[in-house]
Protein backbone atom coordinates (compact mmCIF):
# COMPACT_ATOMS: atom_id res chain seq x y z
CA UNK A 1 0.00 0.00 0.00
CA UNK A 2 1.22 3.38 -1.07
CA UNK A 3 1.00 6.49 1.65
CA UNK A 4 -1.08 7.99 -1.55
CA UNK A 5 -3.36 5.06 -1.95
CA UNK A 6 -7.43 5.66 -0.81
CA UNK A 7 -9.08 2.72 0.79
CA UNK A 8 -11.31 2.04 -2.31
CA UNK A 9 -8.21 1.36 -4.04
CA UNK A 10 -6.92 -1.12 -1.31
CA UNK A 11 -6.64 -4.62 -2.66
CA UNK A 12 -8.76 -7.39 -0.92
CA UNK A 13 -5.20 -8.42 1.34
CA UNK A 14 -5.25 -5.23 2.88
CA UNK A 15 -8.89 -4.51 3.54
CA UNK A 16 -9.85 -7.97 4.88
CA UNK A 17 -6.04 -7.13 7.12
CA UNK A 18 -7.69 -4.46 8.45
CA UNK A 19 -10.90 -6.12 9.17
CA UNK A 20 -10.04 -9.31 10.65
CA UNK A 21 -6.84 -7.77 13.19
CA UNK A 22 -9.70 -7.66 16.02
CA UNK A 23 -12.47 -9.32 15.86
CA UNK A 24 -15.48 -10.93 17.68
CA UNK A 25 -15.06 -15.20 18.08
CA UNK A 26 -17.30 -17.36 19.94
CA UNK A 27 -19.77 -16.27 22.39
CA UNK A 28 -19.91 -16.51 25.85
CA UNK A 29 -23.23 -15.91 26.88
CA UNK A 30 -23.81 -18.90 29.38
CA UNK A 31 -26.41 -21.06 29.25
CA UNK A 32 -27.41 -20.30 32.66
CA UNK A 33 -26.87 -17.62 35.20
CA UNK A 34 -25.65 -17.87 38.96
CA UNK A 35 -28.40 -18.48 41.23
CA UNK A 36 -31.45 -19.37 37.73
CA UNK A 37 -30.59 -15.70 37.64
CA UNK A 38 -32.51 -14.45 33.70
CA UNK A 39 -29.62 -11.86 33.00
CA UNK A 40 -26.44 -10.44 34.34
CA UNK A 41 -26.01 -6.53 35.44
CA UNK A 42 -22.86 -5.13 35.38
CA UNK A 43 -22.55 -1.12 36.44
CA UNK A 44 -19.17 0.44 35.56
CA UNK A 45 -17.55 3.78 35.61
CA UNK A 46 -14.13 5.40 34.54
CA UNK A 47 -12.85 7.33 37.36
CA UNK A 48 -11.16 9.96 34.94
CA UNK A 49 -11.27 12.62 37.39
CA UNK A 50 -8.07 15.02 36.55
CA UNK A 51 -6.91 13.39 33.57
CA UNK A 52 -9.99 14.44 31.11
CA UNK A 53 -7.38 17.46 31.19
CA UNK A 54 -4.00 16.79 31.99
CA UNK A 55 -3.81 13.88 29.10
CA UNK A 56 -4.36 16.93 26.53
CA UNK A 57 -1.98 19.06 28.39
CA UNK A 58 -5.12 20.71 29.34
CA UNK A 59 -4.03 22.47 32.76
CA UNK A 60 -6.60 25.05 33.59
CA UNK A 61 -7.62 25.45 36.72
CA UNK A 62 -11.52 25.36 35.07
CA UNK A 63 -10.77 22.26 33.19
CA UNK A 64 -9.24 20.24 36.35
CA UNK A 65 -11.89 21.00 38.67
CA UNK A 66 -14.46 19.65 36.76
CA UNK A 67 -12.62 16.43 36.65
CA UNK A 68 -12.04 17.17 40.63
CA UNK A 69 -16.20 17.10 40.74
CA UNK A 70 -15.85 13.46 40.15
CA UNK A 71 -13.68 12.59 43.28
CA UNK A 72 -14.75 14.98 45.79
CA UNK A 73 -19.14 14.71 44.81
CA UNK A 74 -19.60 11.91 42.58
CA UNK A 75 -18.02 9.26 43.67
CA UNK A 76 -19.30 9.72 47.65
CA UNK A 77 -22.00 9.85 46.35
CA UNK A 78 -21.90 7.14 43.94
CA UNK A 79 -20.49 4.97 46.59
CA UNK A 80 -23.07 5.59 48.49
CA UNK A 81 -26.07 4.97 46.43
CA UNK A 82 -24.61 1.52 44.96
CA UNK A 83 -24.27 0.33 49.05
CA UNK A 84 -27.89 1.15 49.66
CA UNK A 85 -29.01 -1.36 46.48
CA UNK A 86 -26.05 -3.85 47.03
CA UNK A 87 -25.12 -3.91 43.76
CA UNK A 88 -21.39 -4.11 43.50
CA UNK A 89 -19.75 -1.93 40.21
CA UNK A 90 -16.60 -1.73 38.44
CA UNK A 91 -14.29 1.21 38.28
CA UNK A 92 -11.64 1.87 35.46
CA UNK A 93 -9.41 4.53 36.64
CA UNK A 94 -6.72 6.26 34.88
CA UNK A 95 -2.87 5.37 37.32
CA UNK A 96 -2.88 9.20 37.75
CA UNK A 97 -6.33 9.82 38.84
CA UNK A 98 -5.32 7.01 41.74
CA UNK A 99 -2.07 8.83 42.59
CA UNK A 100 -4.22 11.71 43.04
CA UNK A 101 -6.92 10.05 44.87
CA UNK A 102 -5.61 6.64 46.48
CA UNK A 103 -8.03 6.60 49.42
CA UNK A 104 -10.38 6.45 46.68
CA UNK A 105 -8.96 3.41 45.35
CA UNK A 106 -9.03 1.52 49.36
CA UNK A 107 -12.31 2.98 49.64
CA UNK A 108 -13.46 0.92 45.85
CA UNK A 109 -12.33 -2.59 47.74
CA UNK A 110 -13.54 -1.98 51.03
CA UNK A 111 -17.21 -1.32 49.08
CA UNK A 112 -16.67 -4.94 47.38
CA UNK A 113 -16.07 -3.40 43.76
CA UNK A 114 -13.52 -4.13 41.29
CA UNK A 115 -10.76 -1.74 40.09
CA UNK A 116 -9.88 -1.75 36.60
CA UNK A 117 -6.83 -0.65 34.06
CA UNK A 118 -7.78 2.74 32.03
CA UNK A 119 -4.49 3.97 31.30
CA UNK A 120 -2.18 5.91 32.70
CA UNK A 121 -3.26 9.70 32.31
CA UNK A 122 -6.27 8.77 29.57
CA UNK A 123 -3.71 9.08 26.85
CA UNK A 124 -4.82 8.13 23.24
CA UNK A 125 -2.96 4.43 22.95
CA UNK A 126 -3.80 4.70 19.35
CA UNK A 127 -1.34 7.30 19.12
CA UNK A 128 1.33 5.61 20.97
CA UNK A 129 3.94 3.18 19.99
CA UNK A 130 4.46 -0.43 20.71
CA UNK A 131 6.81 0.18 23.25
CA UNK A 132 5.33 3.57 24.98
CA UNK A 133 2.18 1.83 25.12
CA UNK A 134 3.46 -0.87 27.33
CA UNK A 135 5.66 1.33 29.49
CA UNK A 136 2.77 2.98 30.56
CA UNK A 137 0.03 0.02 31.12
CA UNK A 138 2.70 -1.82 33.04
CA UNK A 139 3.03 1.38 35.13
CA UNK A 140 -0.96 1.75 35.49
CA UNK A 141 -1.07 -1.67 36.21
CA UNK A 142 1.35 -1.91 39.18
CA UNK A 143 0.08 1.20 40.53
CA UNK A 144 -3.48 0.12 40.30
CA UNK A 145 -2.25 -3.19 41.99
CA UNK A 146 -0.23 -1.35 44.92
CA UNK A 147 -3.48 0.76 46.08
CA UNK A 148 -6.28 -1.95 45.70
CA UNK A 149 -4.13 -4.66 46.99
CA UNK A 150 -4.81 -6.86 44.20
CA UNK A 151 -4.04 -6.95 40.54
CA UNK A 152 -6.09 -6.17 38.06
CA UNK A 153 -8.02 -8.50 35.91
CA UNK A 154 -9.35 -5.94 33.15
CA UNK A 155 -8.75 -3.44 31.38
CA UNK A 156 -10.41 -1.03 29.53
CA UNK A 157 -8.47 1.55 27.44
CA UNK A 158 -8.76 5.36 27.73
CA UNK A 159 -9.86 5.47 23.91
CA UNK A 160 -12.78 2.70 23.87
CA UNK A 161 -10.06 1.44 20.96
CA UNK A 162 -7.12 -0.60 20.03
CA UNK A 163 -3.75 0.31 18.46
CA UNK A 164 -2.39 -2.22 16.03
CA UNK A 165 -0.47 -3.85 19.16
CA UNK A 166 -3.21 -3.14 21.68
CA UNK A 167 -3.98 -6.93 21.81
CA UNK A 168 -0.67 -8.21 21.30
CA UNK A 169 0.13 -5.92 24.58
CA UNK A 170 -2.71 -6.97 26.75
CA UNK A 171 -1.94 -10.47 26.14
CA UNK A 172 1.76 -10.15 26.92
CA UNK A 173 0.44 -8.38 30.62
CA UNK A 174 -2.30 -11.04 31.21
CA UNK A 175 -5.36 -9.67 31.43
CA UNK A 176 -8.15 -11.93 31.83
CA UNK A 177 -10.56 -9.41 29.88
CA UNK A 178 -11.14 -6.49 28.27
CA UNK A 179 -14.20 -3.85 27.80
CA UNK A 180 -13.23 -1.21 25.01
CA UNK A 181 -14.76 -3.11 21.79
CA UNK A 182 -18.51 -2.97 20.16
CA UNK A 183 -19.23 -6.04 18.52
CA UNK A 184 -21.82 -7.83 20.44
CA UNK A 185 -24.23 -6.99 23.26
CA UNK A 186 -22.81 -9.75 25.29
CA UNK A 187 -19.41 -11.25 26.13
CA UNK A 188 -17.42 -13.05 23.57
CA UNK A 189 -13.50 -13.79 23.04
CA UNK A 190 -11.71 -11.88 21.31
CA UNK A 191 -9.79 -13.13 17.78
CA UNK A 192 -6.12 -11.91 16.35
CA UNK A 193 -6.14 -12.56 12.58
CA UNK A 194 -8.45 -15.75 13.36
CA UNK A 195 -7.17 -17.32 16.20
CA UNK A 196 -8.60 -17.34 19.59
CA UNK A 197 -7.02 -15.50 21.78
CA UNK A 198 -8.56 -16.47 25.63
CA UNK A 199 -9.49 -12.50 26.11
CA UNK A 200 -13.15 -12.39 27.09
CA UNK A 201 -14.49 -9.37 25.62
CA UNK A 202 -17.14 -7.34 28.09
CA UNK A 203 -18.60 -5.31 25.15
CA UNK A 204 -19.55 -1.57 25.43
CA UNK A 205 -21.71 1.10 23.52
CA UNK A 206 -22.41 4.60 23.40
CA UNK A 207 -25.66 4.17 23.77
CA UNK A 208 -24.99 2.78 27.39
CA UNK A 209 -22.77 5.92 28.28
CA UNK A 210 -23.58 8.88 29.95
CA UNK A 211 -20.78 11.28 28.35
CA UNK A 212 -22.63 11.18 25.18
CA UNK A 213 -25.71 12.66 26.83
CA UNK A 214 -24.67 14.79 29.34
CA UNK A 215 -20.92 15.67 28.78
CA UNK A 216 -20.35 19.57 28.98
CA UNK A 217 -17.02 20.71 27.49
CA UNK A 218 -17.75 24.32 25.60
CA UNK A 219 -14.58 24.38 24.08
CA UNK A 220 -14.26 21.52 22.29
CA UNK A 221 -18.01 22.02 21.22
CA UNK A 222 -19.47 19.39 23.80
CA UNK A 223 -22.43 19.95 24.96
CA UNK A 224 -25.57 18.28 27.04
CA UNK A 225 -28.35 17.95 24.72
CA UNK A 226 -30.74 15.57 26.27
CA UNK A 227 -33.03 15.31 29.10
CA UNK A 228 -32.02 12.84 32.01
CA UNK A 229 -35.29 11.52 32.26
CA UNK A 230 -34.89 10.80 28.65
CA UNK A 231 -32.02 8.80 29.01
CA UNK A 232 -33.39 6.76 31.89
CA UNK A 233 -35.76 5.57 29.66
CA UNK A 234 -33.30 4.37 26.71
CA UNK A 235 -31.45 2.66 29.43
CA UNK A 236 -34.91 0.83 30.64
CA UNK A 237 -35.60 -0.02 27.40
CA UNK A 238 -31.75 -1.33 26.93
CA UNK A 239 -31.88 -3.44 30.26
CA UNK A 240 -35.49 -4.87 29.22
CA UNK A 241 -34.15 -6.08 26.08
CA UNK A 242 -31.16 -7.66 27.62
CA UNK A 243 -33.28 -9.53 30.38
CA UNK A 244 -35.96 -10.54 27.49
CA UNK A 245 -32.77 -11.77 26.00
CA UNK A 246 -31.01 -13.85 28.95
CA UNK A 247 -28.51 -11.39 28.36
CA UNK A 248 -26.27 -8.69 29.64
CA UNK A 249 -27.07 -5.50 30.74
CA UNK A 250 -23.56 -3.43 30.74
CA UNK A 251 -23.60 0.37 31.75
CA UNK A 252 -20.46 2.66 31.43
CA UNK A 253 -20.65 6.34 33.86
CA UNK A 254 -18.40 9.08 34.72
CA UNK A 255 -18.18 9.90 38.26
CA UNK A 256 -17.65 13.54 36.95
CA UNK A 257 -20.88 13.07 34.51
CA UNK A 258 -23.85 11.02 36.27
CA UNK A 259 -22.51 12.23 40.15
CA UNK A 260 -24.44 15.23 39.41
CA UNK A 261 -27.14 15.42 41.82
CA UNK A 262 -30.21 15.68 39.24
CA UNK A 263 -28.68 12.62 37.24
CA UNK A 264 -28.45 10.33 40.18
CA UNK A 265 -31.95 10.54 40.44
CA UNK A 266 -31.68 8.95 36.93
CA UNK A 267 -29.06 6.09 38.06
CA UNK A 268 -31.48 5.43 41.30
CA UNK A 269 -34.44 5.41 39.09
CA UNK A 270 -32.84 2.80 36.69
CA UNK A 271 -31.16 0.76 39.94
CA UNK A 272 -35.16 0.29 41.52
CA UNK A 273 -36.31 -0.96 37.66
CA UNK A 274 -33.76 -3.44 37.75
CA UNK A 275 -34.03 -4.30 41.26
CA UNK A 276 -37.75 -4.84 40.64
CA UNK A 277 -36.53 -7.95 38.55
CA UNK A 278 -35.70 -10.71 41.73
CA UNK A 279 -33.55 -12.73 39.14
CA UNK A 280 -30.81 -10.93 38.25
CA UNK A 281 -27.26 -11.28 38.43
CA UNK A 282 -25.35 -8.18 39.39
CA UNK A 283 -21.77 -8.38 38.77
CA UNK A 284 -18.01 -6.97 38.65
CA UNK A 285 -16.98 -7.44 34.73
CA UNK A 286 -13.93 -9.51 36.58
CA UNK A 287 -16.74 -11.70 38.10
CA UNK A 288 -18.64 -11.90 34.66
CA UNK A 289 -15.16 -12.52 32.41
CA UNK A 290 -14.48 -15.18 35.65
CA UNK A 291 -17.80 -17.14 34.68
CA UNK A 292 -17.81 -17.06 31.09
CA UNK A 293 -14.26 -18.11 30.72
CA UNK A 294 -14.15 -21.06 32.94
CA UNK A 295 -17.75 -21.58 34.03
CA UNK A 296 -20.33 -23.38 32.86
CA UNK A 297 -21.48 -23.94 28.94
CA UNK A 298 -22.26 -21.16 26.63
CA UNK A 299 -24.88 -20.49 24.07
Amino acid sequence: MTENEKPWQWPEKTWRGYAEAVRAGRRLTPENWPGEARAAVLLSFDSDHETLGLHNANTSPGQLSQGEYGARAGVPRILELLAGYGFPASFFVPAVSALLHPQEIRDYVDAGHEVGVHGWIHERNTLLDKETETELLVRARDVLGELSGTAPAGIRTPSWDFSSTTLETIRELGFVYDSSLMADDDPYEILANGEPTGIVEIPVDWIRDDAPYFMMAPGAGSRAYIRPRDVLEMWIDEFDAAYRAGGVFQLTMHPHIIGHRSRLVVLRELLDHIRSHPDVWAATHAQLAELVATGPPVR
